[in-house]
């Protein structure tokens, strides 16, 4: 009897323990299930989807900066934002360097019919600058009177911008003549130094059209860069292409052409009086450097003192110096409608004082 009873109480036992197991194992199994129903509903992290987006060729930082941009109607701080497109495109490749700064500079008109279309062709640099790769400065130069409207307007386009101005009064004549905008380039020049912007400048017209790739390759120059642009003149039906005659990237002298009546002028090593402002770029460092105030007499202050004509001759003074812009400068990648001036093919126009 007392064996009996023993297995009796062994077998209570046992039966308990297993009921507390098999309890304790639904009571787990229950709350993993409710753990893992409400995870489900949780945001994913930011950092999750980032890096394997951008190393599979999805949206880069760019793309996200634009849609940022676009969400916030356009309040978000512009110059963060661009800061963080290059660095953001260089995190996680230690050897990778940041893009070097685009510096547009883009000249106005104070005549009457000049400020009637300013909204449009403004309007239209802008959407094409928007598609160029950051970091990218656009400096718009106009006289004061005209600001209210292209502020407005500046503020619109999601680029970073410095908006200067100027109260100098011109006449007709000095417009026509390109005084006033020589003295905006020098306005936009002095900007520049002032600030140490560092990167590289381009004159851009508003009746300038661009192919994208000409920006990608502007951003390999050292010192300086040059192009051949294409002047169309509607009234006349021309097309006059001037530029640097090169030798693989090497510039050896202009040429001139006529593509109107199928004339040239042969490519001479012979140095032009100024180069063109539209078809040349420069890396800015040019404009703060030490030697400039020294390099010519006082008795032509003219050529370290004003910043236009100091880097125009610059450029000039040493084609090793000069990359072509493409490789061999046989393609145009800059062109320019002209809808004022009249072109001969034996005569240079003005360096790009009549372009808007």
């Amino acid at each position: 009897m007392g064996l009996s009873t023993d297995h009796g109480g062994a077998g209570g036992r046992a039966k308990k323990q297993g009921s507390q197991l098999w309890k304790k194992a639904l009571l787990h199994s229950s709350l993993c299930f409710v753990m893992g129903f409400f995870t489900g509903f949780a945001p994913s992290s930011v950092s999750d989807w980032t890096p394997a987006a951008v190393s599979s060729g999805g949206f880069g930082s760019s793309h996200v900066v634009r849609a940022l941009h676009a969400a916030a109607g356009g309040a978000v701080n512009r110059s963060l934002l661009a800061q963080d497109a290059v660095g953001g495109e260089g995190r996680g490749d230690a050897a990778a360097s940041p893009r070097p700064l685009l510096v547009v500079v883009t000249t106005t008109e104070s005549t009457p019919a000049a400020a009637g279309e300013r909204a449009a062709v403004l309007t239209r640099m802008a959407h094409t600058l928007r598609l160029v790769t950051p970091p990218l400065l656009w400096v718009v130069v106009e006289s004061a009177p005209d600001v209210p409207a292209t502020a407005r307007l500046l503020r619109a386009t999601g680029l970073m911008y410095r908006h200067l101005t100027y109260k100098d009064n011109f006449t007709a004549a000095d417009t026509a003549a390109g005084k006033e905008r020589h003295h905006q380039r020098n306005v936009a020049l002095g900007h520049i130094e002032h600030h140490r912007l560092d990167g590289f400048v381009l004159f851009a017209g508003l009746g300038d059209v661009f192919d994208l790739r000409f920006f990608d390759q502007l951003r390999q120059i050292s010192a300086f860069g040059a192009w051949p642009v294409a002047t169309m003149s509607r009234d006349e039906r021309k097309v006059v292409v001037r530029g640097p005659a090169c030798s693989s990237s090497a510039v050896a002298g202009w040429f001139s052409r006529d593509f109107s009546n199928g004339t040239s002028a042969a490519a001479s090593t012979a140095r032009p009086r100024e180069v063109d402002v539209h078809g040349f770029a420069f890396n800015s460092s040019v404009l703060w450097d030490p030697e400039r105030w020294g390099r010519y007499p006082a008795s032509e202050p003219d050529k370290s003192q004003d910043s236009m004509k100091f880097v125009q001759q610059v450029v000039l003074e040493d084609y090793s110096k000069v990359k072509g812009i493409p490789s061999d400068c046989s393609e145009v990648m800059v062109w320019h409608v002209d809808t004022a001036a009249s072109f001969s093919s034996s005569s240079q126009p003005s360096p790009g004082d009549k372009r808007r």
